[in-house]
């Protein structure tokens, strides 16, 4: 059988309703609910107090305290006073348990509609607060690298040795396949549109030019973001979540010099180097178009591209590397160096770094291209 409760109702005095409880009050037993009580209430104007009796109660759980909150509700509205002097000691505490925190109304936060002009107002101050941020940050690089001409920096060379292996050989694999593919693909394309005026010899030109002068340093500098960029920000990201930034400023230990110089180095002597690896890869991508599919032969074509390529356009290819490198060393510290305290902050580092280098090459390049064409080189 389920639990029984029962309950009775009395009026001792005008104003005044006497709730008699017995038996089992527990859940998912048969309950009287707090319905009868609280039409009882409305219809006598005049009561003011509710009592209850239940010392013939047997036993109860949260079923009674579910009924008396349900009262207690209804006599709050109603300006009814609710007399817990006749409750079990424990309802008792658990009824003023519940009362000492009410439920708050506006607990989730209200969403709040943000016009067009104020949400362009916040991105601008962002925006400049972020450039003031990536100002700051280039100063204490630059400090750091004085200071290592001065023989002052704090760092390992053995941390040195790490970063450019993993920045220079491990990459080796990955910019050899981008560049050759970047530099078969600039083949093809030239070569249907060459082959129309019989001119196919000039691909060389095309090819040989191209991945010089620019195309291999972006695509290098673009796999390097994606590949070494977002690494140091993870590395230094994970570092500022578990404080380890912090006990390196404890020690006395500059994180600038410490951690952000020798990857700024590692990029800055590895970068021309792997766009000199890569103009070679791209060159050998056109020449294979160029053997295979346009009947050019392989000294042909390796003259043609000898003739075309001049040392100035070698010597903006690798410089252009070299501004890559620094780039994409700074956007991945400075990220990582920015990272919160949490770990979803550091995926968040990673890819804000990935991004910032990539603008920063995109536009490093604009700047380049614009500079070499004033002074006619």
């Amino acid at each position: 059988m389920t639990p029984r409760g029962e309950m009775l109702m009395e009026q001792p005095a005008a104003d005044t309703l006497k709730v008699t409880l017995s038996g089992d009050w527990k859940l998912g037993g048969d309950l009287p609910g707090a319905d009868g009580v609280q039409q009882m209430l409305a219809s006598r104007a005049g009561v003011r107090n509710l009592i209850f009796d239940t010392r013939q109660l047997a036993s109860w759980d949260t079923g009674l305290l579910t009924f008396l909150m349900n009262l207690q509700t209804f006599c709050n509205r109603q300006n009814i006073r609710l007399n817990r002097e006749g409750l079990p000691e424990g309802a008792k505490k658990l009824l003023a348990l519940a009362a000492a925190v009410p439920e708050k109304k506006d607990a989730r936060q209200a969403e709040e509609g943000v016009s067009f002009l104020a949400h362009v107002g916040n991105e601008t101050v962002s925006f400049f607060q972020s450039f003031g941020d990536l100002l700051e940050f280039i100063g204490e690089a630059v400090v750091a690298v004085l200071r290592l001409f001065h023989g002052k920096a704090q760092y390992r060379r053995t941390d040195l040795g790490l970063i450019i292996q993993s920045a220079g050989v491990q990459a080796l694999p990955i910019v050899s396949l981008i560049c050759f593919l970047v530099g078969l693909i600039l083949a093809f394309i030239g070569a249907i549109q060459l082959k129309l005026f019989g001119a196919q010899i000039y691909v060389a030109d095309l090819v040989g030019i191209a991945m010089v002068r620019l195309m291999a340093a972006i695509m290098t500098g673009i796999v390097m973001a994606g590949r070494t960029g977002g690494a140091f920000a993870a590395q230094l990201g994970t570092m500022q979540v578990n404080q380890e930034i912090d006990a390196l400023k404890t020690l006395g230990i500059s994180p600038m010099e410490f951690l952000v110089l020798p990857r700024i180095l590692a990029l800055a002597l590895m970068m021309p180097l792997l766009c000199l690896y890569a103009n070679l890869l791209g060159i050998l991508g056109g020449a294979s178009v160029a053997v295979l599919m346009l009947d050019i032969g392989f000294i042909q074509y390796y003259n043609e591209t000898v003739a075309a390529v001049g040392l100035w356009n070698l010597g903006i290819g690798l410089f252009s590397g070299l501004v890559f490198g620094v780039i994409v060393a700074l956007a991945g510290c400075m990220r990582g160096m920015q990272c919160g305290r949490s770990a979803s902050a550091v995926g968040d580092a990673a890819t804000s770094a990935v991004v910032t280098a990539i603008v920063g090459i995109i536009v490093s390049t604009a700047v380049i291209t614009v500079i070499c064409n004033f002074l006619g080189i």
